[in-house]
Parts: C-alpha cells; structure tokens; sequence
C-alpha cells in the first residue's frame, strides 16, 4: 500500500513522497524542471530554467545612484538579501558605494565585498560586520557553493557540511535546492555516494588582482590550442599524402590492367585473322596428313587369282622353259 508523506523544505519548495521516491511538486516553483530521487540510485537530478534577474538589479542600480550615506547603505542590505541578484560588479564600481569604505558605513561595503568575492567562511574571519539575516546566510552559502563548484565538479558532502557550517546532510540538500531554483548551479544530488555533482554553475565577480591570472590562464589556453591546431594540420598533410598515393597507386594498376587486356584482344583477333585467311583445302590436306615420325603400315601385296582357283602357301614358282 503506497504511503504519500507532504514535507516543505527551507526554501519553501514542497515535495511528495511515495514509495521511497521523493518528487517536487510541479506548481511549487512556476518555470521550473521536475526534481526527483529515485531508488536504489538516490540521486536527485537538479535542474532550472534560466529565470530573467537583471530586471532587479537594474533597478537596485537606479537607486543607487541618487542614494547616499545611511539610504544606500539600506539599500546595498536591500541587495544581498534580494534572491534573484548573484553578481554585485557594477554596484561596486559606482561612486558612491566606494565612497562608503571611507565613511561610517564601511562595514556595510566591507560586507558588499564579501558577498562579491568571498566566500561564507570569509564572513566569520572578517572583523565587525554586519549580522546577517537567514536569506542572507544562504545567499553566501550558496554563493560558497559556487567557488567549490570552479575548483571541483564533484564536492563530497563532508566538505560542503564544514564550508557552509549545516548541521545535517538535509539542510544542505535544501540549500542546494534553493541554489538550483535561483539557477545559480545545476547538476544532481548523489546521495549514495553523499557528493554533489555540477554540471552548470555562474560565474562570480572578479577582482582587478585577478586579472593577471585571468589573463596567463588565457594565454595558456592559446597555446594549446595553437598546438592542437598544428598538430591537426600535420595529420591532415600525413592524410592527404597518403590519399595521393594511394590514387597515383591505383591509376597505375588501372593502366596495366587496361594494356593487359588490350594485348590479349590484339592477339585474339590476330589468331582468328589467320586461320580465317588460310586456304580450305591445304588445311584439309594437313587435317588428313599424319603428324611426322608417325608409323604407318604398309600394305600387304595380294595376288590376284581366278575365280575358284585356290593358293599353295607351300609351291613355289619355277621359271619356265625358253620358248
């Protein structure tokens, strides 16, 4: 008898569960995929439909630029615990935001830095920042899943668990989920094997440091690409020379063959020719002639004697009188 179990995790995506196989409910997340585990498996296959973000931050962006002081940094609170805004490069660049790291507001930039570049680990290190609220502590974990995810395709549970500082494997398959409605990540949950696999993760904002390093990585990359493309041609000319050959191979054994054939037509006919042309009755003198050193039996003399007359093998014949 089948058993249906209603639960709600912590981002407030219901689940169904039936027989061992736990499955979103479609109309929970509107525009996104089906999420399910199967048994024995027990991998949850992640996935989300590219939601449009950049309408908020747009607007976020319009407010900061005529907001100052206490406002903006209200307003920069207002950013990171907004749900749909991942990347803060462009908020960081304005003005005004970097005017606050001179102000009385410099922890609140400070902590604007953390989310764009570090990590939820970070965020304990650093030194008088602003408490975070719940929406926040996730926003930077997932965040934090996100830098794993560049370094690592595969993260084992373990690993997350201390990172992110959950307390049980099902408060991280919930943040996980919550990071994959977002669109932030994409890949499935191996609960066998307890590791996260990505196939899909955003990037995060880059530091005017990290350009150097962008930069070599890129130039390596140019490298072996140009080695792999010279290596490519060399097989290609290897190929092509090998073709040539092979066709230079062929059309000289076309050539023999067709001047065979013509040499065995032209004796033919020569042979036909003439024996046509030879004279009828010569060849049927030379049909009858015995082939030479043959032995042929001569004929036995008989003498003719009258009729009734009968032969004496043992008289002799005499010479008669003279007359």
């Amino acid at each position: 008898m089948r058993q249906k179990h209603d639960q709600r995790n912590s981002a407030g995506a219901d689940f169904e569960e039936e027989d061992g196989i736990l499955s979103q409910r479609p109309h929970c997340v509107p525009g996104s995929r089906q999420l399910e585990t199967r048994a024995p498996h027990l991998s949850a296959a992640l996935s989300a439909e590219v939601k449009v973000t950049g309408q908020n931050q747009e607007q976020f962006l319009l407010l900061a630029k005529s907001a100052k002081g206490a406002s903006l940094a209200t307003l920069i609170h207002q950013v990171l615990e907004d749900p749909d805004v991942y990347v803060f490069g462009e908020l960081l660049d304005m003005p005004d935001v970097r005017e606050l790291a001179e102000s009385d507001f410099a922890s609140t930039f400070r902590l604007l830095t953390v989310f764009a570049y570090g990590t939820y680990a970070d965020y304990f290190e650093a030194r008088n920042l602003p408490p975070l609220t719940k929406a926040q502590k996730n926003k930077l974990r997932c965040l934090s899943v996100v830098t794993l995810a560049a370094k690592v395709k595969c993260i084992p549970y373990a690993v997350l668990l201390e990172t992110l500082a959950l307390r049980n494997v099902r408060q991280l398959e919930d943040l996980v989920m919550e990071a994959v409605y977002a669109d932030v990540l994409r890949g499935s949950l191996d609960q066998r094997n307890q590791r996260l696999e990505v196939d899909y993760s955003i990037g995060r904002d880059i530091q005017r440091q990290d350009l150097s390093a962008i930069a070599r990585t890129l130039q390596e990359w140019c490298v072996g690409c140009e080695v792999v493309l010279s290596g490519i041609e060399e097989q290609v000319s290897c190929a092509n020379q090998h073709k040539e050959q092979q066709l230079g191979l062929k059309q000289q054994i076309e050539s023999e063959v067709a001047n065979l054939k013509k040499t065995i037509k032209v004796t033919t006919a020569a042979a036909a020719a003439a024996a046509t042309s030879q004279d009828p009755e010569q060849h049927l003198t030379e049909l009858r002639e015995p082939a030479p050193g043959t032995n042929q039996r001569q004929p036995s003399k008989k003498a003719s004697k009258g009729k009734g007359e009968k032969i004496n093998p043992q008289s002799t014949l005499k010479p008669s009188a003279g007359k």
